[in-house]
């Protein structure tokens, strides 16, 4: 995969981060403002913001309009949880912190595997 992840401390935060920079690898136009409220576990240290806005991205392209429609974001989400879960033990941003993962590690595992679960999916 050649595509890239872009974050800077300081900059986007981690969630902004993931949508930014799939907007521009993938000529999409998911508002970035979208992750401006899910930094930092949401700013409670929950779900990390990197995850949470890559289950957005999932939802966005693979997500149903109507509850006639078959979820299929929801299985590709659960894919993508599962991966951060096997790689950190946790997808929590307190517990990351706690297990010194530092953000741009974070969005750099979690946004490589958005991008292969969006290619089989």
């Amino acid at each position: 995969m050649n595509k890239k992840v872009t974050y800077f401390k300081g900059q986007l935060n981690c969630a902004e981060s993931i949508i930014d920079s799939f907007n521009k690898n993938n000529n999409t136009e998911i508002p970035v403002a979208l992750g401006s409220g899910m930094g930092t576990g949401a700013t409670v240290g929950s779900l990390c913001g990197a995850v949470n806005a890559a289950v957005l991205v999932i939802g966005y392209l693979k997500g149903r309009e109507t509850y006639q429609e078959e979820n299929k974001a929801r299985s590709l989400a659960n894919d993508l949880l599962k991966e951060i879960k096997n790689n950190f033990n946790s997808e929590l941003c307190i517990d990351l912190k706690k297990s010194n993962v530092s953000c741009s590690e974070i969005v750099s595992f979690t946004y490589e595997k958005l991008e292969e679960i969006l290619i089989k999916n």
